[in-house]
């Protein structure tokens, strides 16, 4: 096999930013530029011909992900600057057909995209009869957060056609070799290179990686992560943009400062001031859990030391507490997360009345037993158990991105000129 060519995905919407992460990425040793696809949305045309000015001799890869009129996307592109085209592969025969019949004439390449296609290797033997260049197998990001995996894909189809195959979809230094391994020509890597706080090392790393075969560990969105791990890395606010700006429990906050909970849910739905059923609940919890006790918001304390002291010798995480929590003090010296609304010297009575794992409401927020909780100073947040997999994959996305965001910053820039707000501003108006 030839030597694996690195291609790195500019993703991005603001075409300076682009060309900054680029320059970067050529220095730590990229082989190819692709103009992605957001950026050819946001930009039009203009970002292939200004990554064509300022990277003479690099090859420029235009994500078209063009599905028809095939002739006049290509002659667009390819006027431009772009070497490679991209069309999808779920595109007609014709339009495909359209297309490098257009890139013969105009000078290009074509890769064929197969992101979608529902039989990879059947449309893989059929694309390449047609004359296209290159066939990628791309996992998107929606499904690489759902944990599909781009090796797994590429297994389909090596071997099975001759044109050089690319791979693209959460790839970092490690999935890179095994995709190498695998029969991948070209490895396309995005966000493990431009969220990266050093661009140009990551870069480095990774071409290193594929070209030496050798795996540096690195997080990858994938189907057996362990959510704790992920969200005890990230922040409630990374998770609350991860779920769409989610709402965390209604003014729950820490006692303590400098604290963070993560763990699974074991409810309590009590009244206010009946301890009973929070103090039962110790018993049924287990290492790492978070007990989170509805109280209705109010009444005298359901919570205080000494339930604090049983919870961290069994090794309980946490306790989120929607009523009133007492001896504070007590507790601070503990060092045991407690997240509470209300604080009281009043202790309530064991009644025993409501019950344990069971599905709570508190305001908008719904908590079934099992569903995940964090807890920063930021306040509580709960991801559903059937969604962690996928929260904790985008929420790791989003954490990358602000690394990369702040490392801008710290460099001169503000997070206005980052992001542009003016400009889109200007678009709504």
């Amino acid at each position: 096999m030839k030597k694996p060519i690195l291609q790195v995905a500019l993703d991005f919407v603001d075409l300076n930013r682009a060309v900054k992460i680029a320059d970067l990425a050529v220095k730590g040793g990229a082989d190819w530029l692709e103009v992605g696809t957001p950026l050819i949305k946001s930009e039009g045309l203009n970002a292939i011909k200004v990554m064509r000015k300022n990277f003479p001799k690099k090859k420029i890869v235009a994500d078209m992900k063009v599905i028809d009129t095939g002739r006049l996307e290509i002659e667009a592109a390819a006027k431009s600057g772009a070497d490679i085209v991209v069309v999808l592969g779920v595109a007609d025969d014709s339009t495909i057909k359209e297309c490098v019949s257009a890139a013969n004439n105009y000078g290009c390449e074509i890769m064929v995209d197969l992101l979608n296609c529902r039989n990879l290797e059947s449309r893989a033997l059929e694309v390449e009869k047609f004359g296209v260049d290159y066939i990628c197998v791309h996992v998107g990001i929606d499904q690489q957060m759902i944990g599909v995996d781009p090796i797994q894909e590429l297994k389909k189809i090596t071997k099975k056609v001759r044109v050089p195959l690319a791979i693209a979809g959460g790839i970092n230094s490690e999935t890179a070799v095994k995709a190498v391994e695998n029969g991948a020509e070209i490895v396309v890597v995005g966000g493990a290179i431009t969220k990266a706080k050093n661009v140009e090392k990551a870069t480095r790393e990774i071409k290193k990686a594929i070209l030496k075969k050798r795996i540096r560990r690195t997080f990858l969105y994938k189907k057996h992560l362990d959510p704790v791990k992920v969200f005890k890395k990230v922040s409630t606010a990374n998770i609350s943009d991860a779920m769409h700006r989610a709402e965390i429990i209604e003014g729950v906050k820490p006692i303590l400062n400098e604290v963070k909970i993560v763990g699974k849910a074991v409810t309590v739905r009590t009244y206010p001031g009946d301890w009973a059923k929070p103090v039962e609940a110790i018993d049924i919890a287990k290492e790492g859990d978070v007990i989170v006790i509805d109280a209705l918001g109010s009444g005298k304390a359901v919570w205080g030391e000494l339930a604090s002291w049983s919870c961290k010798l069994k090794g309980i995480e946490g306790v989120v507490i929607y009523g009133s929590v007492r001896d504070v003090e007590e507790i601070r010296k503990l060092k045991f997360p407690v997240f509470a609304k209300n604080v009281t010297s009043t202790a309530g009575e064991p009644l025993g009345l409501g019950e344990i794992n069971v599905p709570i409401k508190i305001g908008a927020v719904t908590i079934k037993p099992g569903d995940y909780i964090i807890g920063d100073e930021d306040g509580v947040i709960v991801v559903p158990k059937e969604n962690a997999i996928e929260v904790a994959n985008r929420a790791l996305d989003i954490f990358e991105k602000e690394i990369r965001i702040r490392e801008e910053i710290k460099e001169g820039s503000s997070l206005g000129k980052i992001l542009e707000l003016e400009k889109w501003e200007k678009v709504r108006k």
